[in-house]
């Protein structure tokens, strides 16, 4: 079980997978920052001073020991807007790396387009000259002939 359990971690996908969702955490506390630090705070200026974060419906105000009971539909808000910039950046991401792999895809296309044309044409020249040998053959037997 223990070999099993190696092997499986060992193997390539996971590991790709491991860094990736890292990856993505780190990434999603940046944007985290740029939605609560930058965006709210401006979107927040033009609808007046409202903090998002602070929007709330009230069912239940706190009294003595017992809590607030509220639905924090303005951190609902942040989430919204934070998973819309990810998806936005991610979006960005696969487009540039797609634009780079047609690009690359393109340039192998083109080189083996050209590999393929030069061997056709070292094909058809060596096509050519074996016909031309196959000619002076020809001639060479017509010529023996006619001497005897």
């Amino acid at each position: 079980m223990l070999k099993e359990f190696k092997e499986f971690i060992s193997k390539g996908n996971v590991l790709d997978s491991a860094v990736g969702f890292v990856m993505g955490l780190a990434f999603k506390a940046i944007v985290d920052s740029v939605v609560n630090d930058i965006l709210m705070p401006v979107l927040g200026y033009f609808t007046a001073g409202i903090d998002f974060a602070n929007l709330k419906i009230v069912l239940k105000p706190a009294s003595g020991e017992i809590e607030e009971v509220a639905i924090t539909y303005g951190t609902l808000i942040q989430s919204i807007i934070s998973f819309l910039l990810v998806a936005f950046f991610l979006f960005l991401l696969v487009r540039t790396a797609n634009r780079l792999r047609r690009k690359q895809e393109a340039t192998l296309a083109a080189e083996k387009a050209a590999a393929d044309e030069e061997k056709e044409k070292e094909e058809s020249e060596l096509d050519l000259l074996k016909d031309i040998r196959s000619l002076l053959q020809v001639k060479s037997d017509t010529d023996i002939k006619n001497e005897d």
